[in-house]
């Protein structure tokens, strides 16, 4: 989240034109529109949607963007753009894959790993965690991290991120 005062600098507007804006006391052109959308991390269409916005958003299994992580793994996102207060990923491991060959960091937020099925083995820093299904473990995002499927068959995962981190869409395989 941010101020009204640093999305107008992010943006080249003022807060007071985004006070009036956010009021419906002004209107924005496709160009000011853009640069608040490359702001916030949005689309165009996500600041001009017509209806209200819904408490409920449904996500189909089959309408979840996915991303490949490499090393033999699959993550899916289970939250939609633009977050707000989390981020939530779910993935697919077979035997051997990884979230890469190094440790890595996103942002400053708080992140649970949750083994859905199968082992994994996550890597904090100097530390190794060796998981079960079930097991979790939670751990800032700015601390060094990878995870493993240390097991025979496929493992899933669930990651959670609060807040999300502000590279979510283009950070590291984790987030």
């Amino acid at each position: 989240m941010c101020t009204l005062r640093q999305l107008g600098a992010a943006a080249d507007v003022s807060a007071s034109f985004l006070s009036q804006l956010e009021n419906g006391r002004t209107d924005a052109s496709v160009g000011t529109l853009r640069r608040l959308a490359t702001a916030l991390g949005v689309a165009v269409a996500d600041l001009i949607e017509s209806g209200a916005p819904t408490a409920h958003r449904v996500l189909r299994r089959e309408d979840r963007p996915e991303a490949g992580l490499g090393s033999g793994a699959r993550k899916f996102m289970l939250t939609r753009p633009p977050l707000r207060h989390l981020e939530v990923y779910s993935a697919e491991f077979e035997p051997g894959g990884s979230t890469g060959a190094e440790q890595y960091t996103h942002g400053d937020a708080q992140e649970l790993v949750l083994v859905l099925r199968g082992r994994a083995s996550l890597y904090l820093g100097d530390e190794v965690h060796e998981l079960a299904e079930g097991d979790s473990v939670e751990y800032a995002t700015s601390v060094l991290h990878r995870l493993v499927n240390a097991g025979e068959g496929t493992a899933e995962v669930l990651w959670i991120i609060s807040p999300p981190t502000p590279d979510a869409e283009t950070s590291g395989p984790g987030a």
